[in-house]
């Protein structure tokens, strides 16, 4: 009988496990497929899983490496399912659309070619929203992923089947991306970790355009800080590629996260004043995580942005429509695709096509004059505090929160507008489990850092992971 390895072993202790030889790397993958067929069938957070027989030869084959005493790196015979936005060679890259169903990536993206050459075992994909667009994940190649704490609920998106894979303990950590809360919304929503990192931290290639398309990023998701940090010191690093990478040392995200927060001043930004829309609990379950912070000696004091909050919205939408638009428009040159395109992604193409370049000229403008604002915030403020969503997860059957506590809606992503501001800014931003809701359902806090302040905003966490252990502890109903 093979040895079945705890579930809840975070990865730094499974990669140091595998390397002591207390584990094989035959029996991770035994132990992450048995995990797969039991619980995926449900919440469907895996998707294109690759043949098992494949997986096992190729953890033989990280063993027989151990064997000769190599080592490929950290992620040594972890397996990995890589979001479904991104190429793994070898292995479909359906972008949720029908149109992409069958396409089969024939090179590795530049994060997967470093998590490969790390160690890592790619076992699929996770699922993800169509074109990865709106916070929900649901697509009609694989369906919806369902929340992990109720499989009636959405699991948030578009980073939705890592973070529900994540909280199932189907994988040891995950790669996720974020543009508008992708990567933070879904971790919220299912209880675990998700840095988006700073502006040009983790370099994205093959790429578009590699100058104006700054805004999406793609980042590490984990159940514990230490082994975001892990996996942020694989994915980060300069590349030729992105010219615009940041050139410091990923190493250093590998170092020790031990730090003492006492003396830090958090901005707690909240609901803004009242102008963001937020269901009933959410604020009561985010003060309760602040509490937390200041039991450990930070001063949590009301931060209020240096800008009109409805002029970074339309500063927003210019830039949204700008950078999505284009992504859609080559799947419309054939016009018989237009019945197979959702219909949100169909209004980012519509909306784009009147923007001209003056118009993205001055939301250029009025985002540098929103960095400055938030800079100066940070004259006050070590970090900056608010909820990483404005609603609890919603049915599952649901496309997008029409209302917000009784306010409509005048987009299919306005429900999320709280997590553009660190977006907006180029901010690194962390979702940390907040706790639960009297629903039962889970939601998250999203400290938000100052410029490049990535390691630092890890030793926070880090530090209140510690001092909330038991809280983050918890597992969803059933795993």
């Amino acid at each position: 009988m093979p040895h079945m390895v705890n579930p809840d072993i975070s990865a730094v202790d499974l990669s140091r496990a595998i390397h002591l030889k207390q584990v094989s790397c035959q029996e991770v993958m035994q132990s992450t497929l048995a995990r797969i067929a039991r619980l995926n069938p449900q919440s469907n957070a895996i998707v294109s899983l690759q043949e098992p027989e494949l997986l096992m030869a190729q953890a033989r084959e990280r063993d027989a490496q151990l064997a000769r005493g190599e080592s490929m790196g950290w992620m040594h015979g972890m397996p990995q399912a890589i979001k479904d936005l991104a190429n793994a060679k070898g292995v479909r890259t359906t972008l949720g659309s029908p149109l992409m169903k069958d396409f089969v990536a024939p090179e590795d993206g530049l994060m997967v070619q470093r998590m490969k050459a790390a160690g890592a075992i790619v076992i699929g994909k996770t699922n993800t929203p169509e074109f990865g667009l709106g916070s929900h994940t649901f697509n009609e190649v694989f369906g919806p992923t369902r929340n992990a704490w109720n499989p009636g609920k959405s699991a948030g998106g578009s980073s939705g089947g890592a973070a529900v894979a994540l909280a199932q303990r189907l994988l040891p950590v995950a790669d996720g991306s974020d543009f508008m809360g992708s990567l933070r919304n879904p971790a919220g929503w299912n209880h675990v970790f998700g840095l988006r990192p700073s502006q040009g931290r983790v370099p994205m290639s093959p790429a578009q355009d590699v100058f104006v398309a700054q805004l999406p990023t793609e980042g590490p998701m984990a159940r514990h800080v230490a082994d975001l940090a892990m996996l942020l010191s694989v994915q980060a690093g300069a590349h030729p590629s992105s010219p615009l990478s940041l050139t410091q040392d990923p190493a250093v995200f590998a170092g020790s996260l031990a730090s003492n927060p006492k003396g830090l001043r958090m901005g707690w930004l909240g609901n803004l004043q009242g102008y963001l829309p937020m269901e009933d609990g959410i604020l009561d379950v985010c003060q309760a995580a602040l509490n937390s912070f200041s039991g450990m000696g930070c001063s949590v004091d009301e931060a209020r942005l240096g800008m009109p909050p409805e002029e970074i919205w339309r500063t927003w939408l210019v830039w949204r429509q700008a950078l999505v638009g284009p992504r859609i428009a080559p799947f419309l040159l054939n016009p018989a695709n237009r019945a197979h395109i959702k219909a949100e992604a169909l209004w980012e193409h519509e909306q784009s096509l009147g923007l001209t370049g003056t118009q993205l000229l001055a939301a250029s403008a009025s985002r540098t004059r929103f960095y400055q604002s938030m800079l100066a915030l940070f004259d006050q403020f070590d970090v900056l505090a608010i909820p990483v969503a404005q609603v609890w997860p919603f049915d599952v059957g649901l496309r997008w929160p029409q209302t917000v506590a009784g306010q409509s809606m005048d987009t299919y992503h306005r429900w999320m507008e709280v997590v553009i501001y660190a977006t907006l800014a180029g901010l690194p931003s962390i979702s940390v489990p907040a706790g639960f809701g009297q629903n039962g359902l889970p939601m998250g806090l999203a400290l938000i850092g100052k410029p490049q302040g990535d390691w630092d905003l890890l030793k926070l966490a880090h530090a209140y992971e510690m001092a909330n252990s038991d809280m983050i502890a918890r597992r969803p109903p059933g795993v």
